[in-house]
Order: structure tokens, then C-alpha cells, then sequence
């Protein structure tokens, strides 16, 4: 998924992100599990926003995404907090050329992004490929719940003074998918008037022992299943699954 104006406006727009949520579980997962080195690449990365935030929790990040917009915002705001992470633009699902990394994350449920089956596949494929041996692999995706429950049939908004927006999320072409009908109005300050732009998002999410099937498929050991940031295994209206997996040593 390629983002566009809203690139720009994401950060603005996201504002409840439990950012500091996904930094305490890296911290803990990486102790918990006696992560060697702190080699991180932020795949999926967006607006840098976790990168960020994880360069500075002493992580030697490396972030990738598919949307050049979002690598240009990634890019100024690490200069403007005095860090060096280098972005990359790339499709999670073709990912290449990298060393390998003591842990890759796919942050915010940018997994749900991918169309195909073969993309998530691929994609788990990709990040095993680029994990050392017993490297550490989080994610997290949306739950069915959240997509058929939450996402389907509504309509979100908000109207402030210099940018609003209406959201509407409707029933997508494949089981367990949703597309998200973008219009945002953002005020031009030269003008005084409000500039219109529109784009249109997909996601779609499996069950839970569909991805545990895909990971150990993919030469992944699970380690943990939880939700919404929370101990225990997910309810029925957990709406964040996050997925802790260790990329399995085979000797020879």
C-alpha cells in the first residue's frame, strides 16, 4: 500500500497510537528471550515514528517501507532528532539485500496491508531470511473482530480548524477484508481555504492458526500470542493480535 497526501497528514492523524506500548513490549521481548545484539529493522516503518523512538532505546534501526511520501517524513524526523537511520524504500513481501538482524518488526498491523496469501507468505519467507539464527520476529495484525465488527459498514470523523476528515470502511473483496474511503480537507493558510483529497486503503487479516500455520511453514518457532497489549492468550473481542515468533536454528 502506497500512501499519498496522507503520508503527510499520518502522524497528525494518529496521534493515539499506543506507540509507547510496542517500545516497552520490544524492550521486554528482548530481554525476555536474551536477544544478543540490537540490530532492528523497522519494516513497514511508515513515518519513522517508531524508529525513532527505538534508535533512541539504544537499537541500531534500519527502516523500510513501500511509500516514498512516508520514507521522506521518516527521513526529516530522525535529522531533526540528530539521529542516522538509513530508510529504504521496498515491498515487505521482496524484501532483499540487507544483513541479517537480531529482531524485524512489522509495527501497527501493516501486515493487513498485503492483498494475497502469497504476500504474507513471502513476506514471512523475506523476514526469515534476514534474521540470525534465533532472531526475533513481532508482529501484530487486526483481529477478525475488528475488521468485521469494528471497521465494517462505518463511517469515522473528525472536524478541526485546519484539518478534517470522514472515513468510511466497507466490506472488502475477500473474506475478512475491509476497504477504507479517505476524504481529507486540509486548510491552505495562504488561501484560507480547504484543499480536498481522497484515497482509498485496503486490509484484510486471518484467523490466528492461519498465521501460526504460515510461521512455522516458514521456519518460524512461535513463542508467544497475546493482544491489545495485554498477558494472556486473545478473547473474542481482542481487536490487536501480536505475535512473537523465533526464527528456528537448523543444524546441520
Amino acid at each position: 500500500m502506497s500512501y499519498g497526501k496522507f503520508a503527510y497528514l499520518y502522524d497528525r492523524l494518529m496521534e493515539d497510537v499506543p506507540y509507547d506500548s510496542w517500545i516497552k513490549l520490544v524492550n521486554e521481548k528482548h530481554a525476555e528471550f536474551n536477544v544478543p545484539g540490537k540490530k532492528l529493522l523497522d519494516l513497514a516503518c511508515g513515518t519513522g515514528q517508531l524508529s525513532v523512538r527505538l534508535s533512541k532505546q539504544g537499537y541500531e534501526v534500519t527502516g523500510v517501507d513501500l511509500s516514498e511520501d512516508m520514507l521522506a517524513v521518516a527521513q526529516t524526523k530522525a535529522e531533526q532528532n540528530g539521529l542516522q537511520i538509513p530508510f529504504y524504500q521496498q515491498n515487505m513481501a521482496e524484501l532483499e539485500g540487507f544483513s541479517e538482524f537480531d529482531i524485524i518488526g512489522i509495527f501497527c498491523d501493516s501486515l493487513n496491508y498485503l492483498e494475497r496469501e502469497s504476500d504474507v507468505k513471502d513476506t514471512f519467507l523475506r523476514v526469515s531470511s534476514h534474521l540470525k539464527d534465533d532472531g526475533l520476529f513481532i508482529f501484530d495484525v487486526h483481529s477478525i473482530y475488528k475488521i468485521m465488527q469494528i471497521f465494517m459498514n462505518q463511517t469515522f470523523a473528525e472536524n478541526d480548524e485546519d484539518i478534517s476528515y470522514i472515513w468510511y470502511s466497507y466490506q472488502g473483496e475477500f473474506p475478512n477484508s475491509v476497504e477504507h474511503d479517505l476524504s481529507f480537507f486540509v486548510l491552505d493558510e495562504e488561501t484560507g481555504k480547504y484543499d480536498r483529497y481522497d484515497e482509498l486503503h485496503f486490509q484484510r487479516t486471518y484467523p490466528v492458526d492461519q498465521y501460526e500455520s504460515w510461521l512455522g511453514e516458514c521456519g518460524f518457532e512461535l513463542l508467544d500470542i497475546s493482544a491489545d497489549f495485554e498477558d494472556g492468550a486473545p478473547g473474542s473481542q481482542a481487536e490487536r493480535i501480536i505475535f512473537i515468533a523465533k526464527k528456528k536454528v537448523i543444524n546441520s
